[in-house]
């Protein structure tokens, strides 16, 4: 993407004249395109937030006997999180034991 350097709006490729040119939309702006032009930017990926709270967030949460499906640890926490529609709840659980993670509706 280029930009006008006289009135800063950003500019496209015309060819009304019969050679293509970077031409501003707003002004009278216009750069003939002699050569290929391209350039590569590689840009650096955001780091992801942890939404729910991480690995403390399970040091508060709920525990219920809920037996787990690969340890058959007898205690889990779990928490509740809207992330869908108002009549839609969703439970998340972990074993207390392993660490696994399951959902129940």
């Amino acid at each position: 993407m280029l930009f006008c350097p006289t009135c800063a709006n950003l500019l496209v490729i015309s060819s009304e004249t019969g050679y293509n040119k970077w031409a501003c939309n707003t002004c009278a702006y216009e750069f003939p395109i002699s050569k290929q032009m391209t350039s590569r930017t590689r840009m650096r990926r955001k780091e992801v937030d942890d939404v729910l709270g991480g690995d403390e967030m399970w040091k508060h949460a709920d525990a219920t006997d809920a037996p787990c499906d690969k340890c058959n640890h007898p205690r889990a926490y779990f928490y509740q999180l809207q992330i869908r529609s108002a009549d839609e709840p969703m439970t998340t659980c972990i074993c207390a034991g392993c660490g696994y993670q399951w959902r129940e509706n």
